[in-house]
């Protein structure tokens, strides 16, 4: 159920570099610590796991917008291929579904738990990701810093998170849940310390929508 200027380029460029070498637990440290609000458009691509008697892995790509805030508030907005919205408001997790017309709404603290957005928006400081993940650099052999974050907490619901670090930027999130389907979003142009106020992630329930509670 995601977010720069240089004023001189070689102390950027060194820095960079640091981070890429010093590996994705590193690279997620200075996410969390330095990056307090973000914008950037993704791609997202699910691919579930096979079927008897299926020959490939079947795919859905879908894009769209994050935006967040930190320690708590966030916004998916997904255009393509459906409209769909996720927003969270710093108490309550919204999900908006335009072809239904339909509104879901969750406690925010319960739903997000040791979820993705835990890692990419919620949290402040190491500290409080470790308290929840399993944390690990990996090599995935394509230049960018990676780590694997395992959920302490097993619930079923996500098994395994892989982050790509380009310098400071998250590039790639990869999810892996309980079932086996795996998600992949690419983030690109982030925007990150954007001018972002917590109002700016108010949600306000389409008129007409059918609003259910859980």
């Amino acid at each position: 159920m995601i977010k720069l200027r240089h004023v001189f380029i070689g102390a950027a460029l060194s820095c960079t570099t640091w981070l890429a070498h010093a590996g994705g637990i590193s690279a997620l440290e200075q996410f969390v610590q330095k990056t307090r609000s973000g914008d950037a458009a993704f791609t997202q691509t699910v691919t579930s796991p096979k079927r008897q008697g299926e020959e490939v892995q079947r795919q859905k790509t879908s894009s769209g917008r994050f935006t967040f805030l930190r320690p708590d508030r966030f916004r998916f907005v997904y255009a393509r291929p459906f409209e769909q919205v996720i927003v969270a408001d710093g108490h309550t997790l919204w999900f908006f579904d335009a072809d239904l017309n339909q509104v879901t709404k969750r406690d925010q603290q319960q739903a997000l738990g040791s979820t993705p957005a835990a890692l990419i928006a919620s949290s402040t400081d190491m500290g409080s990701v470790r308290k929840s993940f399993e944390l690990k650099d990996v090599d995935g052999g394509d230049g960018l810093a990676w780590l694997e974050a395992r959920p302490k907490r097993q619930d079923g619901q996500v098994e395994l998170v892989r982050m790509g670090f380009d310098g400071d930027r998250l590039a790639r999130l990869e999810i892996t849940d309980g079932l086996g389907q795996v998600s992949v979003l690419a983030f690109s142009g982030w925007n990150d310390g954007a001018s972002l106020k917590p109002d700016d992630f108010l949600f306000e329930v389409p008129q007409g929508a059918d609003v259910i509670s859980q």
